[in-house]
């Protein structure tokens, strides 16, 4: 009878042990373009084991005619590591929109081969640009301020003189005199959704179930927008709770999901969102005025079939008024991003044809970070800067 012991995994060795620490893909590919060896980040990103991984040629892994495969062959010829940056290694297996940074390097100890790492550029970019979405929110902020102070006010005596006028009006003067009035309802209702933006007081947060929220707002978009959408559920039971407040979540995934139902309208039988969860651990944000970074494990995304969001609105999708629908406001997303913002994660959106996604990271519920948070803002002198202003 074969032991147990023949079917543990080889002890690594100390180098194995490193490589497989490192958060970056890193191969080692011989004379032939052959995949010697692989680390546990490598398995990760291409999504296939190490032992397939070693039966793979590199380029039956990366696109046709990748500067990838051209690099390999520059080190080898000259014998000196080389870098280059924003490469894009995506493919169909593995996701369309994979761009790295890569560092070539020749192994001396072997001639011809070649070590080869990748630093994905995703996360990085998508720190960045969430920097430029909170920016943006805050100048709607003082914009909303001003707006309902200077606007509203105004508004109010010209819908009063034009239903004043209306009264003595004839009927073909009472149609222009019932549109100063629409009009002046409708900068109104603007000026009040941009008001939300202005509004810091604290939110009562704590561990909320975010497969409920999903259910609760598939439910709702299931009875009206999306009575004809097929929803698919991928979800990981284990998740742990995040810590959120239960309505701004349910907003915000009925704005995205309102959203998606949007982009299908026009397929039909065909039309698909899928709501997905999952633990993704690594990632960490450094969030201004913090010390220690924050980790952001819990993955949500609403995905859809459509047709997908012009490539020159990507970058700035999120910032206010901006929007592809033709009675848009430009505000939904906007308002999406600062939540999201204001519960300390981020949201970044891919979309290519037939495959758009929206992707919320979250932190996780610690009932002791909130105990000590709770305990700090019971003792005088140690509220928090949002808790003063709201007093």
């Amino acid at each position: 009878m074969t032991s147990a012991m023949e079917f543990r995994r080889p002890v690594p060795t100390d180098g194995e042990a490193i490589l497989n620490a490192l958060p970056n893909p890193v191969l080692l590919v011989a004379p032939d373009g052959r995949i010697v060896d692989a680390n546990i980040a490598a398995e990760s990103f291409f999504e296939i084991s190490t032992q397939f991984l070693r039966r793979q040629s590199l380029k039956e892994l990366v696109p046709f005619g990748s500067p990838l495969l051209a690099l390999i062959e520059q080190v080898r010829t000259s014998g000196s590591p080389v870098n280059e940056y924003k490469v894009d290694l995506g493919t169909p297996r593995i996701g369309g929109d994979r761009q790295v940074d890569l560092h070539v390097a020749p192994l001396t100890e072997r001639p011809g081969h070649i070590v080869v790492m990748l630093q994905e550029r995703t996360i990085a970019d998508k720190m960045d640009r969430q920097l430029t979405h909170r920016s943006a929110a805050r100048s709607v902020i003082a914009l909303a301020a001003m707006l309902a102070h200077e606007i509203k006010n105004p508004l109010s005596g010209i819908r009063g003189a034009a239903q004043l006028l209306e009264q003595q009006a004839s009927s073909e003067d009472r149609l222009l005199t019932r549109l100063i009035c629409d009009e002046a309802d409708r900068i109104v209702t603007l000026v009040d959704r941009m008001e939300v933006f202005g509004d810091d007081r604290p939110v009562a947060r704590g561990p909320v179930n975010i497969h409920s929220v999903l259910d609760h707002v598939k439910r709702l978009a299931q009875s009206g927008f999306a009575r004809n959408v097929r929803f698919i559920e991928d979800y990981d039971p284990s998740l742990p709770p995040v810590l959120a407040n239960q309505d701004q979540l349910i907003q915000v995934f009925l704005n995205l999901v309102k959203n998606a139902a949007e982009a299908v309208a026009d397929l039909g039988t065909d039309a698909e969102i899928q709501l997905t969860t999952a633990f993704r651990p690594g990632v960490r944000l450094s969030v201004p005025g913090k010390k220690s970074r924050v980790s952001l494990p819990l993955e949500f995304c609403v995905k859809d079939n459509g047709s997908g969001v012009p490539e020159d609105l990507l970058p700035n999708l999120f910032d206010p008024f901006v929007t592809t629908k033709q009675t848009g406001s430009g505000l939904g997303l906007a308002l999406v991003a600062k939540i999201i913002g204001d519960h300390g994660g981020i949201i970044e959106c891919e979309s290519q044809p037939r495959k758009t996604t929206f992707r919320v990271l979250m932190p996780m519920y610690s009932a002791a970070k909130q105990l000590d948070q709770s305990n700090r803002d019971d003792v005088p002198g140690t509220s928090s800067p949002a808790s003063q202003d709201a007093r």
